[in-house]
């Protein structure tokens, strides 16, 4: 893996269920990792929606392996990245060797 390669930061965030004083339970966007990433395989479409106009922009980042970034699955966690949030669509462990991950997003709706 080509390191200098690795040039833009990115956050890494996991969906947390937790308890308010009173009990009642929300979930909660928490900070779980940064790390520097390689921008990939960009492709923005617009569609239409219901009459609106969406931004359906797809883009893999890949990072270096750690124990943390390992435990990263497509169901909990998201990227926020150059002030837009991303959903994490599939992780893929480039054949298990563990030297990088690339984390294929798609452009969170709001």
């Amino acid at each position: 893996m080509n390191i200098e390669l690795l040039n833009v930061r990115i956050f890494i965030s996991k969906n947390d269920v937790v308890t308010d004083a009173i009990g009642n339970h929300k979930n909660l966007w928490t900070e779980y990792y940064t790390c520097y990433a390689t921008v990939s395989a960009e492709a923005g479409k617009e569609e239409t929606d219901a009459g609106l106009v969406v931004d359906d922009s797809k883009v893999d980042f890949t990072i270096r392996w750690c124990k943390k970034a390992a435990a990263i699955t497509s169901t909990g966690f998201r990227v926020q990245f150059g002030g837009e949030l991303y959903d994490i669509i599939a992780v893929d462990h480039m054949n298990y060797k563990r030297k990088s991950i690339k984390l294929c997003c798609q452009k969170a709706r709001r």
